[in-house]
Protein backbone atom coordinates (compact mmCIF):
# COMPACT_ATOMS: atom_id res chain seq x y z
CA UNK A 1 0.00 0.00 0.00
CA UNK A 2 1.06 3.47 -0.88
CA UNK A 3 1.39 5.79 2.01
CA UNK A 4 0.41 9.76 2.43
CA UNK A 5 3.37 12.00 1.85
CA UNK A 6 4.87 13.16 5.43
CA UNK A 7 7.39 16.03 5.00
CA UNK A 8 8.90 15.42 8.46
CA UNK A 9 8.93 16.57 11.99
CA UNK A 10 10.77 18.69 14.52
CA UNK A 11 12.62 17.35 17.13
CA UNK A 12 13.50 18.89 20.22
CA UNK A 13 17.39 18.81 20.79
CA UNK A 14 19.57 20.20 22.68
CA UNK A 15 16.83 23.44 23.18
CA UNK A 16 16.39 23.71 19.46
CA UNK A 17 14.05 22.12 17.19
CA UNK A 18 15.50 20.94 14.09
CA UNK A 19 13.83 19.62 11.20
CA UNK A 20 13.83 15.83 10.51
CA UNK A 21 12.86 15.39 6.57
CA UNK A 22 11.01 11.89 5.82
CA UNK A 23 12.75 9.80 3.48
CA UNK A 24 11.44 10.32 -0.09
CA UNK A 25 12.77 6.81 -1.72
CA UNK A 26 9.44 5.05 -0.51
CA UNK A 27 6.38 4.07 -1.87
CA UNK A 28 4.40 7.31 -1.68
CA UNK A 29 1.09 8.35 -2.77
CA UNK A 30 2.22 12.01 -4.58
CA UNK A 31 -1.21 12.91 -5.41
CA UNK A 32 0.24 13.40 -8.92
CA UNK A 33 -3.23 13.43 -10.81
CA UNK A 34 -3.91 16.92 -10.09
CA UNK A 35 -0.43 18.07 -11.71
CA UNK A 36 -1.35 15.96 -15.02
CA UNK A 37 -1.75 18.65 -17.71
CA UNK A 38 1.07 20.25 -16.00
CA UNK A 39 3.44 17.05 -16.43
CA UNK A 40 2.70 16.79 -19.88
CA UNK A 41 2.99 20.90 -20.75
CA UNK A 42 6.27 20.90 -19.06
CA UNK A 43 7.37 16.98 -20.98
CA UNK A 44 6.22 18.54 -24.49
CA UNK A 45 8.44 21.92 -23.31
CA UNK A 46 11.26 20.02 -23.00
CA UNK A 47 10.52 17.77 -26.17
CA UNK A 48 10.64 21.04 -28.24
CA UNK A 49 13.88 22.68 -26.84
CA UNK A 50 15.75 19.45 -27.06
CA UNK A 51 14.79 19.69 -31.20
CA UNK A 52 16.08 22.99 -31.50
CA UNK A 53 19.66 22.03 -29.12
CA UNK A 54 19.78 19.41 -31.37
CA UNK A 55 19.09 21.00 -34.92
CA UNK A 56 20.72 24.13 -34.34
CA UNK A 57 24.58 24.06 -35.79
CA UNK A 58 27.36 24.81 -33.48
CA UNK A 59 25.27 24.83 -30.60
CA UNK A 60 28.15 24.38 -28.64
CA UNK A 61 29.32 28.31 -28.91
CA UNK A 62 26.08 29.43 -27.20
CA UNK A 63 26.06 27.35 -24.30
CA UNK A 64 28.30 29.14 -22.10
CA UNK A 65 26.29 31.81 -22.75
CA UNK A 66 22.82 30.06 -20.91
CA UNK A 67 25.77 28.25 -18.40
CA UNK A 68 26.73 32.05 -17.39
CA UNK A 69 23.05 33.88 -17.13
CA UNK A 70 22.30 30.51 -14.74
CA UNK A 71 25.59 31.16 -12.37
CA UNK A 72 24.98 34.84 -12.39
CA UNK A 73 21.21 34.65 -11.58
CA UNK A 74 21.27 31.79 -9.24
CA UNK A 75 24.18 33.43 -7.05
CA UNK A 76 22.11 36.82 -7.20
CA UNK A 77 19.46 34.85 -5.23
CA UNK A 78 22.05 34.17 -2.28
CA UNK A 79 22.53 37.92 -2.10
CA UNK A 80 25.95 38.50 -5.00
CA UNK A 81 25.62 41.34 -7.05
CA UNK A 82 27.18 40.65 -10.09
CA UNK A 83 24.86 41.17 -13.30
CA UNK A 84 24.83 39.53 -16.44
CA UNK A 85 27.37 41.77 -18.08
CA UNK A 86 29.94 42.02 -15.06
CA UNK A 87 29.51 37.80 -15.25
CA UNK A 88 30.52 38.12 -19.22
CA UNK A 89 33.40 41.36 -18.51
CA UNK A 90 37.05 40.77 -17.87
CA UNK A 91 37.40 41.15 -14.10
CA UNK A 92 39.82 44.54 -15.14
CA UNK A 93 36.78 45.81 -15.98
CA UNK A 94 34.34 45.09 -13.04
CA UNK A 95 34.53 47.36 -10.34
CA UNK A 96 36.71 46.39 -7.56
CA UNK A 97 33.66 45.88 -4.72
CA UNK A 98 31.86 43.50 -6.67
CA UNK A 99 34.69 41.48 -7.80
CA UNK A 100 34.02 38.97 -4.82
CA UNK A 101 30.83 38.52 -6.49
CA UNK A 102 32.47 38.03 -9.67
CA UNK A 103 34.88 35.60 -8.55
CA UNK A 104 31.44 33.40 -7.06
CA UNK A 105 29.80 33.58 -9.94
CA UNK A 106 32.80 32.50 -12.13
CA UNK A 107 32.94 29.38 -9.43
CA UNK A 108 29.50 28.33 -10.12
CA UNK A 109 30.21 28.80 -14.16
CA UNK A 110 32.89 26.23 -13.38
CA UNK A 111 31.05 23.92 -11.63
CA UNK A 112 28.37 23.84 -14.02
CA UNK A 113 31.10 22.95 -16.83
CA UNK A 114 32.86 20.33 -14.35
CA UNK A 115 29.72 18.53 -13.48
CA UNK A 116 28.16 18.34 -16.93
CA UNK A 117 31.61 17.25 -18.24
CA UNK A 118 31.47 14.41 -15.53
CA UNK A 119 28.44 12.92 -15.90
CA UNK A 120 30.20 11.22 -18.86
CA UNK A 121 32.15 8.66 -15.81
CA UNK A 122 29.99 8.99 -13.10
CA UNK A 123 26.39 8.65 -12.26
CA UNK A 124 24.63 11.55 -10.80
CA UNK A 125 25.60 10.84 -7.38
CA UNK A 126 26.38 12.64 -3.46
CA UNK A 127 30.05 12.41 -4.82
CA UNK A 128 29.73 14.25 -7.91
CA UNK A 129 27.73 16.97 -6.03
CA UNK A 130 30.34 17.26 -3.22
CA UNK A 131 32.58 17.81 -6.36
CA UNK A 132 31.21 20.37 -7.62
CA UNK A 133 30.34 21.98 -4.11
CA UNK A 134 34.09 22.19 -3.68
CA UNK A 135 34.57 24.00 -6.66
CA UNK A 136 31.85 26.29 -5.98
CA UNK A 137 33.45 27.58 -2.86
CA UNK A 138 36.82 27.45 -3.64
CA UNK A 139 38.71 30.77 -2.99
CA UNK A 140 35.37 33.03 -2.68
CA UNK A 141 33.84 33.81 0.46
CA UNK A 142 32.35 30.56 1.85
CA UNK A 143 36.12 28.47 1.62
CA UNK A 144 36.49 28.37 5.03
CA UNK A 145 33.14 26.30 5.23
CA UNK A 146 34.80 23.02 4.31
CA UNK A 147 34.00 23.33 0.43
CA UNK A 148 32.61 19.49 -0.90
CA UNK A 149 32.05 18.42 2.65
CA UNK A 150 29.45 17.21 4.25
CA UNK A 151 28.76 19.27 7.30
CA UNK A 152 29.75 17.95 10.59
CA UNK A 153 27.95 21.17 12.44
CA UNK A 154 24.35 22.68 13.11
CA UNK A 155 23.60 25.36 10.62
CA UNK A 156 20.10 27.27 10.39
CA UNK A 157 18.28 29.62 7.99
CA UNK A 158 17.34 33.05 9.17
CA UNK A 159 17.90 34.83 12.07
CA UNK A 160 21.28 35.65 13.85
CA UNK A 161 21.52 31.89 16.43
CA UNK A 162 19.63 29.12 16.95
CA UNK A 163 17.63 30.34 19.32
CA UNK A 164 15.56 32.65 16.88
CA UNK A 165 16.14 30.41 13.82
CA UNK A 166 13.47 30.64 10.84
CA UNK A 167 14.75 27.25 10.04
CA UNK A 168 17.09 24.73 11.65
CA UNK A 169 17.67 21.76 9.03
CA UNK A 170 18.42 18.53 10.16
CA UNK A 171 21.08 17.66 12.92
CA UNK A 172 24.92 16.65 11.26
CA UNK A 173 24.11 12.76 12.83
CA UNK A 174 21.01 12.36 10.20
CA UNK A 175 23.02 13.58 7.38
CA UNK A 176 24.38 10.16 5.90
CA UNK A 177 21.24 8.52 5.67
CA UNK A 178 19.57 11.51 4.40
CA UNK A 179 21.37 11.85 1.16
CA UNK A 180 21.83 8.18 0.54
CA UNK A 181 17.76 8.20 0.56
CA UNK A 182 18.19 10.95 -1.92
CA UNK A 183 20.77 9.47 -3.83
CA UNK A 184 18.53 5.82 -4.11
CA UNK A 185 15.19 7.77 -5.31
CA UNK A 186 17.19 9.59 -8.17
CA UNK A 187 18.00 6.13 -9.67
CA UNK A 188 14.92 4.05 -8.28
CA UNK A 189 13.16 3.10 -11.62
CA UNK A 190 10.78 1.47 -9.78
CA UNK A 191 8.66 4.26 -8.40
CA UNK A 192 6.38 5.42 -11.34
CA UNK A 193 6.92 9.18 -10.76
CA UNK A 194 8.01 11.04 -14.09
CA UNK A 195 11.45 12.19 -14.30
CA UNK A 196 10.61 15.71 -14.20
CA UNK A 197 9.19 15.90 -11.23
CA UNK A 198 11.29 13.44 -9.18
CA UNK A 199 14.05 16.84 -10.64
CA UNK A 200 11.61 18.81 -8.28
CA UNK A 201 11.10 16.56 -5.14
CA UNK A 202 15.05 15.86 -5.09
CA UNK A 203 15.68 19.89 -5.35
CA UNK A 204 13.17 20.24 -2.58
CA UNK A 205 14.71 17.88 -0.23
CA UNK A 206 18.33 18.93 -1.08
CA UNK A 207 17.63 22.72 0.49
CA UNK A 208 15.39 21.13 3.17
CA UNK A 209 18.20 18.92 4.16
CA UNK A 210 20.92 21.96 3.75
CA UNK A 211 23.80 19.45 3.63
CA UNK A 212 26.68 22.21 3.20
CA UNK A 213 27.76 25.43 5.28
CA UNK A 214 27.63 27.27 2.64
CA UNK A 215 26.63 27.02 -0.75
CA UNK A 216 22.81 24.89 -0.61
CA UNK A 217 21.28 26.92 -2.50
CA UNK A 218 23.28 27.10 -5.60
CA UNK A 219 24.01 23.48 -5.34
CA UNK A 220 20.37 22.42 -5.02
CA UNK A 221 19.87 24.38 -8.48
CA UNK A 222 22.63 22.85 -10.11
CA UNK A 223 21.31 19.54 -9.06
CA UNK A 224 18.27 19.62 -11.09
CA UNK A 225 20.28 20.80 -14.15
CA UNK A 226 22.27 17.86 -13.88
CA UNK A 227 19.75 15.43 -13.44
CA UNK A 228 17.49 16.33 -16.23
CA UNK A 229 20.75 15.68 -18.24
CA UNK A 230 21.69 12.34 -16.54
CA UNK A 231 17.82 11.03 -17.42
CA UNK A 232 18.01 11.84 -21.33
CA UNK A 233 15.19 14.51 -20.66
CA UNK A 234 17.85 17.34 -21.44
CA UNK A 235 20.39 17.06 -24.01
CA UNK A 236 21.85 19.51 -24.04
CA UNK A 237 22.43 22.11 -21.11
CA UNK A 238 20.18 24.37 -22.20
CA UNK A 239 17.47 25.14 -19.55
CA UNK A 240 18.66 27.22 -16.74
CA UNK A 241 15.94 27.66 -14.30
CA UNK A 242 17.13 29.87 -11.67
CA UNK A 243 15.85 32.87 -13.71
CA UNK A 244 12.37 32.47 -13.08
CA UNK A 245 13.38 30.96 -9.58
CA UNK A 246 15.13 34.76 -8.87
CA UNK A 247 12.20 36.47 -10.89
CA UNK A 248 9.49 35.02 -8.36
CA UNK A 249 12.03 34.86 -5.46
CA UNK A 250 9.49 35.21 -2.80
CA UNK A 251 6.94 32.45 -4.03
CA UNK A 252 10.05 30.40 -4.85
CA UNK A 253 10.80 30.47 -0.74
CA UNK A 254 7.23 30.26 -0.13
CA UNK A 255 6.68 27.31 -2.39
CA UNK A 256 9.62 25.44 -0.58
CA UNK A 257 8.28 26.32 2.95
CA UNK A 258 4.84 25.34 2.90
CA UNK A 259 5.49 21.46 2.13
CA UNK A 260 7.58 21.43 5.65
CA UNK A 261 4.04 23.31 6.91
CA UNK A 262 1.52 21.15 5.27
CA UNK A 263 2.93 17.65 4.01
CA UNK A 264 1.29 18.91 0.86
CA UNK A 265 4.13 18.99 -1.85
CA UNK A 266 1.53 20.07 -4.90
CA UNK A 267 2.01 23.51 -4.75
CA UNK A 268 5.72 23.57 -4.85
CA UNK A 269 5.56 20.94 -7.91
CA UNK A 270 2.85 23.23 -9.47
CA UNK A 271 5.59 26.49 -9.28
CA UNK A 272 8.03 23.88 -9.95
CA UNK A 273 6.60 23.27 -13.59
CA UNK A 274 5.67 26.02 -14.24
CA UNK A 275 9.23 27.66 -14.36
CA UNK A 276 10.00 24.41 -16.20
CA UNK A 277 7.73 25.19 -19.25
CA UNK A 278 8.59 29.24 -18.87
CA UNK A 279 12.12 28.46 -19.14
CA UNK A 280 11.99 26.23 -21.90
CA UNK A 281 9.60 28.44 -23.83
CA UNK A 282 12.18 31.78 -23.02
CA UNK A 283 15.24 29.34 -24.27
CA UNK A 284 13.38 28.02 -27.18
CA UNK A 285 12.62 32.37 -28.04
CA UNK A 286 16.70 32.70 -27.28
CA UNK A 287 17.53 29.87 -29.68
CA UNK A 288 15.12 31.70 -32.54
CA UNK A 289 16.83 35.13 -31.97
CA UNK A 290 20.54 33.36 -32.33
CA UNK A 291 19.09 31.83 -35.65
CA UNK A 292 18.46 35.33 -36.89
CA UNK A 293 21.57 37.05 -35.95
CA UNK A 294 23.95 34.25 -36.86
CA UNK A 295 22.56 34.36 -40.55
CA UNK A 296 22.69 38.44 -40.37
CA UNK A 297 26.12 38.33 -39.11
CA UNK A 298 27.54 35.20 -41.43
CA UNK A 299 26.16 37.65 -44.31
CA UNK A 300 28.24 40.60 -43.06
CA UNK A 301 31.31 38.34 -42.53
CA UNK A 302 30.86 36.84 -46.28
CA UNK A 303 31.41 40.40 -47.80
CA UNK A 304 35.15 41.57 -46.09
CA UNK A 305 37.07 39.55 -48.66
CA UNK A 306 39.91 38.01 -47.53
CA UNK A 307 39.43 38.24 -43.64
CA UNK A 308 36.48 36.23 -43.83
CA UNK A 309 38.22 32.93 -42.83
CA UNK A 310 39.60 34.78 -40.05
CA UNK A 311 36.52 36.84 -39.78
CA UNK A 312 34.68 33.23 -38.93
CA UNK A 313 36.35 32.18 -36.17
CA UNK A 314 36.46 35.46 -34.43
CA UNK A 315 32.54 35.75 -34.45
CA UNK A 316 32.60 31.89 -32.87
CA UNK A 317 34.39 33.19 -30.17
CA UNK A 318 32.21 36.13 -29.47
CA UNK A 319 29.48 33.64 -29.09
CA UNK A 320 31.23 32.28 -25.86
CA UNK A 321 33.05 35.17 -25.14
CA UNK A 322 31.15 38.31 -26.34
CA UNK A 323 33.65 40.77 -24.65
CA UNK A 324 37.37 41.04 -25.97
CA UNK A 325 40.16 42.73 -26.61
CA UNK A 326 43.51 42.44 -29.11
CA UNK A 327 45.65 40.45 -26.80
CA UNK A 328 42.67 38.02 -26.34
CA UNK A 329 41.43 37.58 -29.89
CA UNK A 330 45.57 37.44 -30.63
CA UNK A 331 46.08 34.29 -28.35
CA UNK A 332 42.86 32.75 -28.96
CA UNK A 333 42.88 33.28 -32.52
CA UNK A 334 47.09 32.73 -33.29
CA UNK A 335 47.26 36.10 -34.73
CA UNK A 336 49.50 39.29 -34.56
CA UNK A 337 48.17 41.57 -32.09
CA UNK A 338 48.06 44.13 -35.06
CA UNK A 339 46.26 41.92 -37.10
CA UNK A 340 43.38 40.99 -34.61
CA UNK A 341 43.19 44.69 -33.84
CA UNK A 342 42.46 45.46 -37.57
CA UNK A 343 39.77 42.84 -37.14
CA UNK A 344 38.32 44.16 -35.24
CA UNK A 345 37.90 47.20 -36.42
CA UNK A 346 36.59 45.70 -39.81
CA UNK A 347 33.93 44.17 -36.97
CA UNK A 348 33.01 47.80 -35.77
CA UNK A 349 33.16 48.64 -39.54
CA UNK A 350 30.22 46.11 -40.22
CA UNK A 351 27.96 46.60 -37.46
CA UNK A 352 28.98 43.43 -35.74
CA UNK A 353 30.97 44.81 -32.55
CA UNK A 354 31.03 48.33 -30.34
CA UNK A 355 33.97 49.89 -28.86
CA UNK A 356 33.00 50.42 -25.32
CA UNK A 357 36.08 52.12 -24.11
CA UNK A 358 36.05 55.40 -26.37
CA UNK A 359 40.71 55.18 -25.46
CA UNK A 360 43.01 54.78 -28.52
CA UNK A 361 44.70 52.10 -25.89
CA UNK A 362 43.46 49.15 -24.41
CA UNK A 363 40.41 49.45 -26.12
CA UNK A 364 37.37 46.30 -25.33
CA UNK A 365 34.27 45.54 -27.77
CA UNK A 366 31.04 43.84 -26.61
CA UNK A 367 28.90 41.64 -29.33
CA UNK A 368 26.00 44.20 -28.15
CA UNK A 369 22.99 42.61 -30.14
CA UNK A 370 23.83 39.12 -28.80
CA UNK A 371 24.63 40.00 -25.28
CA UNK A 372 21.16 42.03 -25.18
CA UNK A 373 19.52 38.85 -26.64
CA UNK A 374 20.64 36.71 -22.97
CA UNK A 375 20.44 40.11 -20.87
Amino acid sequence: MMKSYKAGKYILHKGYKPFLPSFINADIDWKLGELSSLIQESSLWLGKLNSYSDLIPDIDFFIKMYATKEATNSSRIEGTRTTFDDAISPIEQVKPEFRDDWHEVQNYLAAINYSIEKLNELPISIRLIKEAHQILLSGVRGEHKAPGEVRKTQNWIGGSSLKDAFFIPPEPNMLPDLLTDIEKFLHNEELEIPEIVKAGIVHYQFETIHPFLDGNGRTGRLLIILYLISTGLLNKPVLYISDFFERNRMSYYDSLAMVKKTDNMTQWLKFFLNGVVETAKSSIKTFDKIIKLKKDVDNKIAKIGKKSVNGQRLIELLYSEPKVNGKTVSEKLGISVVSANGLLSTFVEIGILEEKTGFNRNRYYAFEEYVRIFR
